[in-house]
């Protein structure tokens, strides 16, 4: 039995975009969760393929505060559903 993926495709590119605005910034996953407000270990979930955390959409709006971008910036320009 194959097992299902616990993220969408879509989920994993808003975590993929924000790691890498993450790392590009120099911030630990513990200095964003403060910056967002959330537990400590949440950023570690939401970047782990094998928790089924991941950002919603205030978070994805106070990511963008953070990063100084756009909301829209998390999301990719096409569908990512095949």
């Amino acid at each position: 039995m194959a097992k299902e993926a616990v993220k969408s495709e879509i989920e994993l590119f808003v975590i993929s975009k924000a790691k890498a605005l993450r790392e590009q910034a120099n911030l630990s996953q513990s200095e964003l969760a403060f910056k967002l407000d959330v537990s400590n270990g949440f950023i570690g979930q939401v970047e782990s393929l094998n928790s089924p955390s991941k950002y919603n959409l205030d978070h994805i709006d106070k990511l963008a505060v953070i990063f100084n971008c756009s909301p829209k910036d998390f999301l990719p320009e096409t569908t990512v559903n095949k």
